[in-house]
């Protein structure tokens, strides 16, 4: 059984926990901290990384520039340290390539190998008590124990699968997230492939099988009119500002979910203007060939679906204006849905589904989801347990700046520092054991 118990465990290495361990090194710490991941390596968003893609994000909202724009770990930084700064410039990209920034996380991550472990995957979390101290146990699958005083919990957000579809899952019918090992797996006979969502991702996956396969059959199904543009207005993007997340963390929850629904948009549902002009020239500029092998299915809902031999799927469509019916087969489907946050359904979760275990002493708000401090911790009920932070999740109750982009993770992650620096809340039970002490501030982490 093991008995360390690590100051700080983070759960996830993806780019909010490597923002956190950038913070920590710089300003604090790394003394006694151990993160977990379950892929095997530091690769960021493999199955996404699609030729000409972008990051839909300014380069220097990266991982550290906004808290310290000095750092070894900026972009421009990995940019010069790779003898690539001059050629990034001549580029003239108003974004990074996706897989440039792969490229700089990986590197980044590089400089923590010491501290995290990959092809860890979390089974359960408990609360313990090690010597009259409290502490978070954490079973990995393998059966590894793992001790904490405090728990960053950075895994992203769950899939949204859509219910009618989630028991077709398989090699033919798949989430984003798995898109370049799924495709690459289909059988030639594969000649009708489906992408279901009307996002940015949904238009580079439908340019990506385009390209991949110029003599498929290519199918658009949304539930809206056709692809919107992003609200990208510089007005509308304060909603990336810091102090837009004090302005919308003090909302009362119908004020709430009245601004996200205003400023979805910006975020959700759309894409950026050059990805909608590349597919629509290129369906037209197939049509000047006489190739009509591109079928926009929108306004259309799915009233059911089932599994077909060999792995498609066959859906029986409804328009959600006219209620006409109508049904289509397809070899494969890529589900672009997005995302869960934590919120009411169909949108949300209440909660990281891996704190499912530990369910009963998570504090919820009156739409049953789990209720997160401004600083991103959670008070958990038993005033002397250890503590718990969410990390990149909590959209619903600090808004768009949680929203999985890379906008804000460098502030973010001083906050959830900051934090661990502080005292524990007054309402906290006095530690019961001296070494628990040491978690009044990170300087427990060099401990």
């Amino acid at each position: 059984m093991a008995s360390h118990i690590y100051n700080l465990l983070g759960i996830g290495f993806g780019p909010s926990n490597l923002a956190l361990a950038i913070c920590l090194e710089e300003e604090a710490s790394l003394a006694n901290v151990r993160f977990i991941e379950a892929q095997e390596s530091a690769v960021w968003q493999k199955d996404m990384l699609l030729r000409g893609s972008d990051i839909q994000n300014n380069p220097i909202r990266d991982l550290v520039t906004l808290r310290n724009p000095k750092s070894h770990y900026t972009f421009i930084n990995y940019l010069k340290e790779n003898d690539r700064l001059l050629e990034y410039l001549n580029l003239g990209l108003e974004y990074p390539l996706r897989k440039e920034f792969a490229n700089y996380i990986e590197w980044v991550s590089a400089s923590f190998a010491a501290i995290v472990q990959y092809n860890t995957r979390v089974q359960s979390m408990s609360m313990t008590d090690i010597d009259g101290e409290q502490v978070w146990e954490v079973i990995c699958h393998g059966g590894e124990r793992l001790l904490a005083r405090s728990v960053i919990v950075g895994t992203g957000r769950a899939s949204n699968i859509p219910d009618l579809l989630a028991p077709l899952q398989g090699k033919n019918v798949f989430h984003l997230t798995k898109y370049l090992s799924h495709i690459a797996a289909l059988p030639p006979s594969c000649d009708k492939i489906g992408v279901l969502g009307a996002s940015q991702s949904a238009v580079e996956l439908l340019l990506d099988l385009m390209d991949r396969f110029p003599d498929k059959q290519i199918y658009s199904l949304q539930r809206g009119f056709g692809f919107r543009l992003k609200d990208t207005s510089p007005f509308s993007d304060r909603v990336y500002f810091p102090e837009f997340i004090d302005y919308f963390y003090g909302l009362k929850p119908a004020a709430k979910t009245h601004l996200s629904n205003q400023l979805r948009g910006t975020n959700y549902s759309s894409a950026d203007g050059d990805v909608i002009h590349q597919l629509y020239v290129r369906i037209y500029e197939e049509k000047l060939h006489g190739k009509n092998r591109f079928h926009l299915l929108t306004n259309q809902a799915i009233d059911s679906a089932a599994s077909l031999d060999g792995g498609g799927v066959k859906m029986a469509l409804r328009e959600v204006n006219t209620g006409e019916t109508s049904s289509v087969e397809l070899d494969a489907l890529v589900l672009a849905t997005g995302f869960l946050d934590f919120s009411a359904a169909p949108r949300g979760e209440p909660y990281p589904r891996l704190l499912a275990t530990v369910a009963d002493q998570l504090p919820l708000d009156d739409n049953g989801v789990v209720a997160v401090e401004r600083d991103y911790s959670v008070r958990l009920k038993n005033p002397a347990a250890p503590r718990l932070f969410l990390n990149g999740l909590c959209e619903s109750s600090h808004g768009l700046g949680d929203a999985g982009s890379f906008s804000l993770v460098s502030l973010r992650a001083k906050v959830i520092a900051d934090s661990l620096l502080a005292p524990r809340p007054a309402r906290a039970a006095a530690p019961a054991h001296p070494a628990a002490a040491q978690e009044e501030r990170l300087a427990a982490v060099a401990a």
